[in-house]
């Protein structure tokens, strides 16, 4: 089934329901929501765009974000929505890799990256995207459970991003994964896109769509913890999408303030890793709204969940060791924790973190290595290092792909190693994850140059031209060389526990 035919549902069965808003007025309900994503899908088509092209989505959160996904859907084409954050580069890289057929960007994001794509731009708010709108509507077209519905593309340690493969009934498994294992959706209530809609926050569009429930762009179009308070009171039954940073600094402004947060229904954090301090703190501000989700690109959103219920089950024996852990595996999916042989360790040991089931992903877009790397007699070898209680809950150790998740987005430390190494009197670099309140880690290079150490305002000019300002180290460490293993590898292991050190005697 095409995942557009949830809206077609919802706009027959709910046709004066109020489908989208910015902030607390409502801009279309789903009957004029279905009529426009119909006739964009009708333009699309007209371009001569066949069925499985791609469309690629650079986007800020706006309101037209979902009608331009839904769009894509509706026409039969695949979304390539990608982070509006990364470099001009970083995305004409995926551009030319995807083979997208169209463009529907932002308007400044459109002027850097239009020249990449073969046939056309849409730009939302233009005489031209206003003109795509009343082109003739058409039928959703059929699709294959299958076919291409999201390619996703994710950084790999190589430095070069992969396309993940998410077919429509990828993301139909984690529509109901969502409803099982995270929350239930009333029509009353209304999920609120403060985090980007081109990564998890946009996927969990889909349930709300299900239910024909409201959907609500800030007028900020981000994250900002007043105007979420606002919304929870005047719009009310919020529910979102949120990395632990933004649930940290929400519930420091809950703090400051004594802000009222009873019009928050439920908020699903990921993407990161959520202190035991600060979940117990986030409960003691806001009450039970919380639940923890963990997954990849590869299994969006679908390994294991952390139930509000037990979050709060404080009684629990052992409920200290739960909220540490990110729960068990959701419905959908079997997890499993292995040895290098794929072998099951015993409760309690650390090994890989395996996971298959209908959410797993098709592969790696035009990629059989790496498909072939990840996806062994139909599992999804994570790279993720954890361990299985009796209970089935599961607590991640470290991440085998030195892998550094700051604000919830992903940053892979040899594409900003590959950046440095640019400069010409930069000798050796090691790019490692630091420990922070605030963002959960922080990026440090340890730089080995030859003569004086380089001037830092130089290294932050090479990375601002060549990858998204939030990758770029916030620290630097000049020395005369990096530790290495008899066999010449970088001990990035030593380089962070130095850094922990350091944490721990302040």
């Amino acid at each position: 089934m095409n995942l557009a035919q949830l809206l077609v549902r919802a706009a027959r069965v709910h046709p004066d329901r109020p489908a989208v808003l910015r902030g607390e007025r409502v801009l279309w309900r789903y009957r004029e929501l279905a009529d426009r994503v119909a006739r964009l899908a009708g333009h699309l088509r007209a371009l001569g765009l066949a069925a499985g092209d791609r469309v690629a989505i650079v986007m800020r959160n706006d309101v037209a974000y979902l009608e331009s996904l839904y769009a894509v859907w509706w026409a039969g084409l695949a979304a390539v929505p990608i982070n509006a954050k990364l470099h001009a580069g970083e995305v004409g890289f995926i551009l030319d890799d995807a083979e997208v057929s169209a463009l529907i960007a932002s308007e400044d994001l459109a002027e850097a990256v239009a020249p990449r794509t073969p046939r056309a731009t849409l730009v939302p708010g233009t005489a031209r995207y206003e003109a795509a709108l009343a082109a003739a509507p058409i039928d959703a077209a059929p699709c294959a459970p299958t076919d291409l519905a999201w390619l996703f593309y994710t950084s790999g340690t190589t430095g070069r991003p992969k396309g993940v493969m998410l077919s429509h009934r990828n993301l139909q498994a984690a529509l109901a994964c969502y409803f099982i294992d995270v929350d239930d959706v009333d029509p009353a209530d209304a999920t609120v896109y403060a985090a980007p809609i081109s990564h998890g926050a946009g996927l969990y569009n889909l349930p709300f769509m299900a239910r024909a429930a409201r959907h609500v762009v800030p007028e900020s179009g981000g994250f900002d913890p007043a105007e979420l308070l606002a919304l929870s009171r005047t719009v009310g039954r919020l529910c979102m999408f949120a990395a632990p940073t933004m649930v940290h600094r929400l519930v420091d402004h809950v703090a400051a303030t004594g802000a009222p947060s009873d019009g928050f229904k439920t908020i699903v954090y990921g993407g990161g890793p959520m202190y035991v301090e600060d979940i117990r703190r986030a409960l003691a501000a806001m009450g039970p709204r919380f639940v923890q989700i963990y997954g990849q690109g590869e299994s969006p959103m679908t390994i294991t969940a952390l139930s509000r219920a037990h979050l709060a089950a404080e009684r629990h024996p052992r409920w200290a060791e739960r909220i540490a852990s990110v729960g068990v595996a959701q419905t959908l999916v079997e997890v499993r924790v292995v040895d290098g042989d794929g072998s099951d360790v015993p409760a309690g040991e650390t090994g890989e973190v395996v996971v298959r089931g209908d959410p797993v992903m098709a592969g790696y877009w035009r990629n059989p290595e790496a498909t072939a790397q990840a996806l062994r007699d139909g599992w999804l070898w994570t790279g993720d290092l954890g361990a299985l209680d009796d209970d089935g809950f599961l607590t991640l150790k470290d991440r085998s792909k030195d892998l550094i998740i700051s604000g919830g987005s992903n940053i892979y430390p040899r594409e900003v190693e590959e950046v440095l190494l640019r400069h010409p009197r930069v000798r050796e670099v090691s790019v490692v994850g630091r420990r922070d309140a605030r963002w959960g880690e922080t990026v440090v290079a340890f730089v080995a140059c030859d003569g004086d150490a380089v001037d830092t305002g130089e290294l932050d000019a090479l990375c601002l031209a060549h990858i998204a300002r939030f990758k770029r180290p916030r620290e630097y460490r000049f020395v005369d060389a990096l530790p290495k293993n008899n066999y010449g590898k970088v001990l990035k292991t030593a380089l962070r526990e130095q850094l922990q050190r350091e944490d721990e005697s302040t």
